[in-house]
């Protein structure tokens, strides 16, 4: 039986990076970190779990979200939580999603609802010598605050953002919105005014009684890549596929 991999993002790996090099852009003790708009600069963002991985610059957080292409949106309704994996793209200083004006919990986010949403992209497994020493390479990405909906131009501006992002170059080709199908559609927006980003890289951080055990260790990267394009059996054009 494999063992499970225990770290991760907050798992219950040690994750001691005292011998691994530190994540670019971590602050150390002695950084001034400005507050309380700066990434993890909020006592509700801040990184307790392993701080020495929290990242304070926003162009890493940029980098991450920029990266992704789902988030995971979370909501409480009537005291239940509910996490939505929802495609998101990032437009300046706010993250933008969209959803069917018919789904309750987009209208509860429009209606102002906190919500928190998160972006985890993984780099890594991280194969120690143990279980318990066994974790992820990760880069992952934490907002809160709450949505507000869009209107008019700024609506069909962030639905051409969101589709740029997704499928680049897409929206010059494909036919635009109908009025009904933009009626049946919320696009939300979230600011980047309160967030925090975590980054773990290199390799496991065995502790030394474990290194002459005859067992690999070392990292298996998670690389996520386009597949052959498929073509939709009803194409009635000769047409190449998207070179993306």
């Amino acid at each position: 039986m494999v063992a499970p991999l225990t770290g991760g993002p907050d798992g219950a790996g040690s994750r001691d990076t005292g011998g691994r090099p530190r994540a670019v852009g971590t602050a150390g003790p002695g950084d001034r970190i400005p507050a309380p708009t700066a990434v993890g600069g909020t006592d509700r963002t801040r990184v307790r779990r392993l701080p020495d991985l929290a990242v304070h610059d926003r162009a890493t957080l940029h980098a991450v979200l920029d990266a992704g292409r789902v988030a995971h949106l979370a909501v409480a309704d009537g005291g239940q939580p509910y996490a939505l994996p929802v495609a998101y793209a990032r437009d300046g200083e706010r993250v933008l999603v969209h959803g069917s004006t018919g789904s309750r919990l987009f209208r509860h986010l429009a209606a102002g609802a906190p919500a928190c949403l998160t972006v985890t992209l993984l780099d890594g497994l991280v194969l120690a010598r143990s279980a318990f020493e066994s974790s992820m390479n990760y880069r992952c990405a934490m907002v809160l605050g709450t949505l507000t909906a869009l209107t008019g131009e700024a609506k069909q501006a962030a639905l051409h953002r969101l589709s740029e992002h997704l499928l680049p170059g897409r929206w010059a080709e494909i036919r635009p919105p109908t009025a009904k199908e933009l009626a049946a559609t919320l696009v939300l927006a979230l600011p980047l005014d309160e967030c925090s980003v975590k980054v773990s890289a290199g390799p496991p951080d065995d502790p030394e009684d474990d290194l002459d055990r005859p067992v690999w260790a070392g990292v298996v990267p998670v690389v996520e890549t386009f597949g052959v394009p498929q073509p939709d059996p009803k194409l009635r054009h000769d047409l190449p596929p998207p070179e993306w």
